[in-house]
């Protein structure tokens, strides 16, 4: 499993029995969580005192159950970046700190390349993947259904101070965003996407990510060049497992372009058992060895 030691403003203090204890800055959260299937005991006093609690409806979704102070929104810092927080719908907080590991290896990747380096992210939501490429001087397009998610990455991108930074930011449909770029004969070096299990685009287009996955995975591999560098594909499908993904670009990408193919599931180590908790999966193709 990935994972990085790297957070000092985002924290997993313990997990068990359904829930888990977070520090994201000042502030502690109680999130459910559905992998802690364990019941550890909860000795840690934070658990009582939280700020925030997320309760489950019996009868669907849910609602933050507040406590403590709590500001409407707040900043954390990974590294050289910052992001904006707040608690929203669906136990949410507009950030997933696991995938501060697929940052770090987009930057790294980016920062060998030798060469200017054009990434487009797609399912992009609040944009961490963006501004982590941003950091590295790569021309960035981010594309996302929701007007709302891109706002609030492009507030992300000002809080890092990377507004100036060549970046297009784009609220449309994903798959008729490359359909387009297709037609353009657009390229790209680094493709990154996070698609969502189920989901509706601007015009009510449906997307089920079982269904769809592997012919957008066709897709997307015409905006590739011979010497592109990467494409990257998360998920937090339970159905779509990383080893799947990793068969996928195996057979589209790969075979098209040569290279290799990884895959593993991403996590966050937990502090007081030592843990890592699973919290989704990563498949990614590299054009190894050449630049």
């Amino acid at each position: 499993m990935r994972y990085t030691k790297d957070w000092k403003d985002y924290e997993l203090i313990d997990c068990s029995d359904g829930e888990k204890l977070e520090r994201w800055g000042d502030i502690i959260l109680v999130r459910p969580d559905p992998q802690v299937i364990w019941k550890t005991p909860k000795t840690n006093p934070l658990w009582k005192k939280a700020s925030a609690y997320y309760r489950r409806s019996k009868t669907g979704g849910g609602a933050w159950d507040v406590r403590g102070k709590m500001p409407p929104f707040w900043s954390i810092k990974y590294k050289d970046l910052t992001f904006n927080i707040k608690t929203m719908g669906f136990k949410h907080t507009g950030l997933f700190p696991e995938q501060a590991v697929n940052w770090d290896y987009t930057r790294e990747l980016i920062r060998n390349a030798g060469r200017p380096v054009k990434v487009l992210n797609l399912f992009a939501y609040t944009g961490g993947a963006s501004i982590a490429a941003l950091s590295e001087n790569a021309h960035v397009v981010h594309v996302d259904a929701s007007k709302g998610m891109t706002q609030w990455a492009k507030e992300n991108a000002v809080s890092s101070d990377l507004q100036d930074r060549s970046v297009r930011w784009i609220v449309d449909d994903c798959i008729k965003f490359v359909q387009r770029e297709i037609r353009r004969g657009n390229k790209y070096d680094i493709i990154i996407m996070d698609p969502p299990s189920y989901g509706r685009g601007p015009g009510g287009e449906v997307w089920k990510l079982e269904d769809e996955v592997y012919n957008f995975v066709e897709l997307c591999s015409e905006l590739l060049y011979e010497d592109s560098l990467m494409m990257l594909i998360n998920s937090y499908t339970t159905g779509l497992s990383a080893s799947v993904m990793e068969y996928i670009l195996g057979a589209v990408v790969k075979k098209k372009f040569g290279g290799s193919v990884e895959s593993s599931e991403i996590g966050l180590p937990v502090t007081e058992t030592g843990m890592i908790l699973p919290c989704g999966a990563s498949a990614i193709w590299k054009k190894t060895g050449e630049k």
